[in-house]
């Protein structure tokens, strides 16, 4: 099975080359094969494009049990397909096959209880919400 992560050489430039992924409803049978990033506690992200502070975005999150993401509002779309376990918020649960789109201005916080790996895409960047009983911020 080949999986490539990253595009094939052609004469094509670089900021031009197509991203690939192959086999990807069957991540969870090659997860360690890609170079995952701590992202929150408990959740791992591979980045395919965009830094996920300016502009849109896409990244593979990795959620390991019973991790979370805190609460966040959505400034633009965002598209999650789960490809393997499931996830929840307020709304649903989502399994494994399953496309939400969340509409700008939603609201929520994510949690996977067994473990899960998404396809996140994100129209713009999140903002993440201070909730109460968080420290306050420190100022830089």
């Amino acid at each position: 099975m080949s999986v490539p992560l990253t595009p094939p050489p052609s004469a094509t430039p670089a900021c031009y080359q197509p991203i690939v992924l192959q086999d990807l409803l069957t991540i969870a049978d090659w997860q360690e094969r890609i170079d995952w990033q701590p992202f929150k506690p408990g959740v791992e992200i591979h980045r395919l494009y965009g830094d996920g502070i300016t502009g849109p975005a896409a990244a593979l999150l990795r959620y390991r049990e019973a991790a979370s993401v805190a609460l966040h509002r959505h400034t633009g779309y965002e598209h999650i397909l789960v490809l393997a376990g499931s996830q929840r918020d307020q709304n649903l649960t989502a399994v494994c096959g399953t496309l939400v789109v969340n509409p700008p201005g939603t609201v929520h916080r994510v949690a996977s209880d067994a473990g899960c790996i998404v396809l996140a895409i994100y129209a713009s960047p999140v903002e993440f919400l201070a909730e109460p009983g968080d420290p306050p911020a420190e100022d830089a």
